[in-house]
């Protein structure tokens, strides 16, 4: 089996430092890593020592790639752990570099294309549209990780046996515990849309509001991206799994979380771009809230959270403005979504 990873910003070594790290059924496992930034692979070349997102050594089994078509041949699966907005140009180069159309794509990303407001799943199809894909999505803290500490998360593809054929290959011993899915779009908001929630999250706590603010705003929060989902074709019950509410739970509640710490650095009045700057690594759910705001505007939905979230990135409202917005907002029962067919 012959693993590649693309990307090698925190995600992307985390998930080629866990899979040469730790075993599973497969003999013969190997892991190879690219960077479209050949800097980032050079450098790693001569140091595997890893600083950030915390201090780890880059196991010697991660064969180091620069010349991509090398690196797909004899691939099996390939993981594309790269920005939302850089997916489609790295697919891109796939095709260029002339990929198999026997090689999976499992994308790990969490978000949006804002250019063209679509899944990335959309993105990658359209690029690559031979190739089979999966979604790979669910509290996966970078940091928590590369401590060696246990998680579980969603593997989705709309061919279920592929899904546990992909459950097996990337599940490892104690540290990764993966379950199949076969709703690849549920999978996928539910990872791209907590991220909005994480910031509010961080956003509350940076203001001190109260843990019963934070709960009950991300209760409504779950809520919100739960019929956001169903409008794009979600199976309810996924938004209550582990890319949903199970990501959620961990972006929104944990410092670790990049997105969470944008919302807590905002609330501090700090500006955007300093945020952005002082975090060193992209925060999909600054790009992921304008997105999903102008589909809403499109769906002629309401997402009040979704809305004020996008105010306090881009604007300066006041503390009393924001929760006034929010809680007098007229009284409605607390109905939730109920599941068809």
């Amino acid at each position: 089996m012959r693993i590649g990873v693309l990307g090698a910003g925190s995600w992307g070594l985390t998930l080629a430092w866990l899979w040469s790290n730790y075993k599973n059924g497969v003999e013969d496992t190997t892991i190879w890593l690219w960077d479209r930034n050949p800097g980032k692979i050079a450098t790693l070349s001569e140091n595997r020592h890893i600083t950030f997102p915390i201090e780890v050594d880059l196991p010697p089994a991660v064969d180091l790639v620069t010349d991509l078509e090398e690196g797909l041949d004899g691939t099996d699966i390939l993981v594309l752990a790269v920005t939302a907005e850089g997916t489609r140009e790295v697919c891109r180069h796939l095709s260029q570099a002339g990929i198999d159309r026997r090689v999976i794509l499992v994308n790990a990303s969490k978000g949006i294309e804002l250019s063209t407001l679509k899944r990335l799943s959309v993105v990658i199809q359209e690029e690559l549209p031979l190739n089979p894909q999966a979604v790979l999505s669910g509290p996966t803290l970078a940091k928590e990780m590369l401590k060696g500490l246990p998680t579980a998360a969603s593997i989705a593809c709309e061919d279920l046996d592929m899904a546990e054929q992909l459950q097996y290959w990337l599940s490892r011993d104690d540290r990764l515990r993966l379950y199949s899915n076969p709703d690849v779009t549920g999978v996928e908001l539910g990872g791209a849309l907590k991220n909005i929630f994480a910031i509010s999250s961080g956003y509350i706590a940076g203001k001190q509001l109260g843990d019963n603010a934070r709960a009950a705003l991300l209760t409504r929060g779950l809520a919100e991206m739960t019929r956001f989902a169903l409008r794009m074709g979600a199976q309810e019950m996924t938004l209550y799994g582990l890319s949903g509410l199970g990501d959620l739970l961990a972006t929104s509640n944990s410092p670790l979380s990049r997105n969470y710490q944008v919302g807590y650095l905002r609330a501090q009045g700090k500006s955007l771009a300093e945020i952005l700057k002082e975090i060193q690594v992209v925060a999909e759910g600054v790009k992921t809230a304008q997105a999903v705001q102008q589909l809403a505007q499109k769906l002629d939905m309401d997402m009040p959270i979704t809305q004020e979230i996008n105010r306090a990135l881009t604007e300066t409202p006041s503390e009393e403005l924001l929760i006034r917005s929010l809680m007098s907002r007229k009284l409605k029962s607390e109905k939730l979504p109920t599941t068809t067919g």
